[in-house]
């Protein structure tokens, strides 16, 4: 623990740990939330915070993770970007204690929180199939990630457990943007068979999703059923209101510092992989 300088006043708290928190502030409509949880969390053990954007690119990420770790903060906190893996690669060679928040890897040699994806995304197409929608399509995200996997997954579960056939002539990328899930989304409707239903496996990506139907005039909720996984604020207020499987963002950012701390103190101990279960958000966009 950091000892208070002769010169600093006496209320001021003692530092436990710096800690850097590296992500692309605008890459998901959540991080802001996530920035709130994980400085409230900081605060309240002690702990000093340096906050570098990476604009949710490889090359940024480790040009900002460099000058943290000049500035010698004693642990990060990493939403890493989409791509290779060589910044983490690199944390975890050098001993970093570190923690990668919500973008999940598919690795167990370092600390990890983010949410449950597999049986959530399950949850949402068994949902959709019992109101009998039959062509279930799934709109995923970025390739190559973990979480895009999962819950690919997590939507094929969902059609087996539905007694449903998995057809790759359903499933489009939204490259994990507004602006690509309206491209897969325009795929989907204009293809054979055209779906009922549509899952979209992240927030960013439901804009596009909306837009694209607004566009052709198809009215969610009653013309085409449309679900999502992620919870933001507009969801809520738009008509129908959209059904999602809602992240548990506060406590993700909770735990990111919990996790982090542990391991400053625990250098040895285990790399702990935590899933967080999102809860389901009924609303009228799936029809009901």
């Amino acid at each position: 623990m950091t000892v208070l300088a002769p010169v600093a006043p006496v209320w001021d708290p003692p530092v436990a740990y710096r800690f850097g928190v590296a992500l692309g502030r605008h890459a998901n409509p959540y991080n802001d939330r996530l920035l709130r949880a994980i400085r409230g969390a900081a605060a309240r053990s002690g702990c000093d915070l340096l906050l570098a954007d990476t604009g949710d690119s490889v090359r940024e990420e480790a040009a900002v993770v460099r000058a943290l770790r000049a500035d010698r903060v004693d642990g990060m906190l990493l939403v890493p970007a989409p791509g290779d893996e060589a910044v983490v690669n690199g944390l975890v060679r050098m001993g970093v204690p570190t923690v990668l928040v919500d973008r999940i890897a598919g690795r167990n040699d370092v600390d990890q929180v983010g949410s449950e994806n597999i049986q959530a995304m399950s949850a949402l197409v068994e949902h959709l199939a019992s109101r009998r929608h039959r062509r279930i399509a799934l709109i995923t995200g970025e390739s190559g990630s973990t979480v895009s996997e999962e819950r690919t997954l997590g939507y094929r579960l969902g059609l087996g457990r539905a007694g449903l056939r998995y057809n790759p002539e359903l499933v489009a990328c939204g490259m994990s943007s507004a602006g690509g899930a309206a491209r897969a989304a325009a795929k989907l409707l204009d293809g054979w068979p055209s779906p009922t239903a549509i899952v979209v496996a992240g927030e960013a990506m439901l804009i596009g999703v909306q837009w694209e139907a607004h566009r052709r005039a198809v009215r969610i909720g009653s013309e085409l059923a449309v679900v999502g996984y992620g919870d933001m604020d507009w969801a809520r207020t738009v008509s129908p209101g959209v059904t999602t499987m809602a992240q548990p963002i506060s406590e993700m950012g909770r735990r990111a510092v919990q996790l982090l701390v542990e391991r400053c103190r625990e250098p040895e101990r285990r790399p702990e992989a935590v899933r967080l279960a999102p809860r389901f958000l009924h609303r009228a966009s799936c029809g009901c």
